[in-house]
Order: structure tokens, then C-alpha cells, then sequence
């Protein structure tokens, strides 16, 4: 347990440097965005994986639709392969992207495919939100599992019915959009927060010698780009690249499944008294089999033996955690409880729930 906040300390408890962080990074410029596009295709060449055509009937219908493309008959043919899985292809087109780019894709199989491990997509076109086909989609999965099975036991291991493709969209249809004829974008803070919303403004401002930027609320930043005296390309390589110590808030994010805890540098708690306890149920079965003697009628019958009992934790008693003023004096307070991680998480609540601990709780 001291060595968990130890950790804690480490990563938060340094000299309280102010960090600059670039406006890249904490913003998102409006218009220059990426796009969604999905299709649905076919995987080849699985290992007896593939989907199970009578469960699966949509999987039949795209293979006799691709066969025929490709002037293979197979109208009226009865064919069960087991190598071949229906699967969505999903990828994102990003800003600015040309025809002939390269995009990665992720595949996921929607049949009962047991794994697409060694697969080959084949030729699929990809939509946008509009209907139209933006790119084209083909080549060999790198699946994100593995599964193996013998006649009673199988083991799988990540997720093999999903995997992507590096590099395996093609763009062929270009999003028309010219940035050049901009005048006015906003930027779009990914964390709204009003102080630094401020500290962009006053930043942009000093760095052109002019009000071209203006803060409309704590989530957006108008910039004008038509007096700024340059293009708009040249415009956000300046921005974008200037330095701001943005505020953060003081918040308290906990996961309960694994037990981590992880406070920011601003989070303080008020004085307080913590006792810390519990209750342990325990239940055991020991069920016995009483036969009939040799030889003897009767039959044998199982009789239910059970054992339980509560036990008490001897718990923390009532313990001081004392307003401390920087975060090394809140973690040696908490520290100074001596409980595990999960029964810390407990304790934060309770603090919280009492209106001392200043900060935003977060709980995953």
C-alpha cells in the first residue's frame, strides 16, 4: 500500500514547474476534421474459420454476388466453404487526404466466424455519411487474437474475429474543401475551461500584435484569419505551435475493477476523522455421501453439511487525515491508513460524500 502512493507521489509531487503545452494540443481546429467511412465485404483463405453459411445465410449471398462479377456461375449450386467470413471494414479519411493515399482499416467479423487469422480481404468499397464510396479496401488481416480447439477443449486468446489492415484503404474520392478561402475558424478546446480560454486569446493576440483572436466561451476561440496579414495555412502553423499553461482542475479518478487511483496536483481534502472497517461472510460447503451397509436395501444419498460465520475486521480505528496544502501532505495523510487500494477507493467516497474533498470525483 506504501509503495502505491509512493508511485502516486513520484508521478505527481515534483516541483510545481509551470507546464506549457502547444495550442495543438488542446485544441481541435472546426472544419479541419476527418470522416467516417464504413463497407461491407468478404475475408477469404481462412483455415476452416469462416463463417457457418446456414447461420450465417448474408455471407452466401455476397460470395454468389461476388462470383458473378467475376463471371463465375454459381446460380442454383449448393456450396458450403468454411473459409470465408462477412465482416464490416471501417476506417477514417482524414483532413486533407488525396486520391491515392494510403488509410489504415480495421475488419470485425458479424457471422459466427471463429477467428480471422490469416485472412485476405477482398476489394470493398467504403462509404461516407453521404453514400458515396470514398476508398477502396483490400489485403491480408493482422487479426488481434488467436484461438486454437481440439475435440473437447478450446482456448482463445484477444479478440481474433477483429483485426485491421495497415495501410489497406485507398482513397479515391476527395473531399472537396478550400481551406484557402477561410476567413474566420474557430478552435474548439477539448477541455472548456474559461481561464484557458484566456490564456489562448491573450496568446494569439501578443503573437500577431493584434486582436485577431477572441474568446466566445470557455469551449470556443474565434480566430480571424483575414487580419492576420498572411494565408490561412500559415496562419494555424503559427497558432498551433504556440505555448500556454492551460488550468486544470482539481479531479479524483478511480477504478474500481483494478483498484487504481489517480489524483491531480490541485486536489485537496478539509480535516477529518476516518475509521475504517468490515464485515467478512463465510460460507463452506462439506457435503457428505452416506451409503447403506453391504449387501443392505437402501440407496446412497448425499447429505448437506455447511458452515458459516462472520468475522469482523479489526478495521483502522478513528485516524486524523489533515488538511494538507500541496498533494505530498494529502497522500501521507491517506497513506498513514495503512489500507489497501480498494478499501481506499471506499474511503474517498465517504470523504467525498462528506464535502471534504475539494476536487471532481470520478469513478470508472
Amino acid at each position: 500500500m506504501k509503495r502505491f502512493f509512493l508511485i502516486l507521489a513520484m508521478l505527481f509531487c515534483g516541483p510545481a514547474v509551470a507546464e506549457q503545452i502547444r495550442i495543438k494540443d488542446l485544441v481541435q481546429f472546426d472544419g479541419v476534421r476527418g470522416n467516417d467511412l464504413v463497407g461491407y465485404g468478404l475475408v477469404v483463405g481462412l483455415n476452416g474459420t469462416g463463417d457457418g453459411l446456414r447461420n450465417a445465410p448474408f455471407t452466401e449471398e455476397i460470395m454468389s454476388n461476388l462470383l458473378e462479377r467475376l463471371g463465375v456461375n454459381v446460380a442454383g449450386e449448393d456450396f458450403r466453404p468454411k473459409n470465408v467470413a462477412a465482416v464490416l471494414v471501417t476506417a477514417t479519411l482524414p483532413p486533407f487526404a488525396r486520391s491515392g493515399a494510403q488509410i489504415d482499416v480495421s475488419v470485425s467479423a458479424i457471422g459466427d466466424a471463429k477467428s480471422l487469422l490469416g485472412g485476405t480481404l477482398v476489394l470493398t468499397p467504403l462509404n461516407g455519411a453521404d453514400g458515396q464510396v470514398y476508398a477502396v479496401a483490400q489485403g491480408t488481416i493482422i487479426a488481434g487474437g488467436v484461438s486454437a480447439e481440439g475435440a473437447a477443449a478450446r482456448v482463445v486468446q484477444g479478440v481474433p474475429t477483429a483485426g485491421i489492415i495497415p495501410n489497406g484503404g485507398r482513397i479515391e474520392r476527395e473531399v472537396a474543401f478550400d481551406f484557402s478561402t477561410l476567413e474566420i475558424i474557430r478552435l474548439a478546446l477539448r477541455t472548456p475551461d474559461f481561464t484557458t480560454a484566456a490564456r489562448i486569446e491573450t496568446a494569439i493576440n501578443h503573437a500577431f500584435r493584434k486582436p485577431v483572436a477572441a474568446m466566445i466561451d470557455p469551449g470556443t476561440v474565434t480566430l480571424d484569419l483575414t487580419g492576420s496579414g498572411a494565408s490561412p495555412a500559415h496562419v494555424l502553423q503559427k497558432v498551433e505551435n504556440l505555448l500556454i499553461e492551460p488550468e486544470r482542475r482539481a479531479r479524483v479518478v478511480v477504478d474500481q475493477r483494478s483498484g487504481t487511483i489517480v489524483m491531480g496536483e490541485d486536489v485537496r481534502i478539509s480535516r477529518v476523522a476516518v475509521a475504517q472497517g468490515g464485515l467478512t461472510l463465510r460460507v463452506e460447503e462439506f457435503p457428505a455421501v452416506i451409503q447403506p451397509n453391504p449387501f443392505a436395501e437402501g440407496e446412497t444419498v448425499i447429505v448437506p453439511r455447511t458452515a458459516a460465520g462472520i468475522e469482523q475486521d479489526p478495521g483502522t480505528g478513528l485516524a486524523e487525515v489533515s488538511g494538507g496544502t500541496n498533494l505530498s501532505d494529502l497522500i501521507a495523510g491517506l497513506n498513514a491508513l495503512g489500507v489497501a487500494p480498494h478499501d481506499m477507493i471506499d474511503i474517498l467516497k465517504t470523504i467525498n460524500a462528506a464535502g471534504a474533498l475539494h476536487a471532481e470525483f470520478i469513478v470508472n
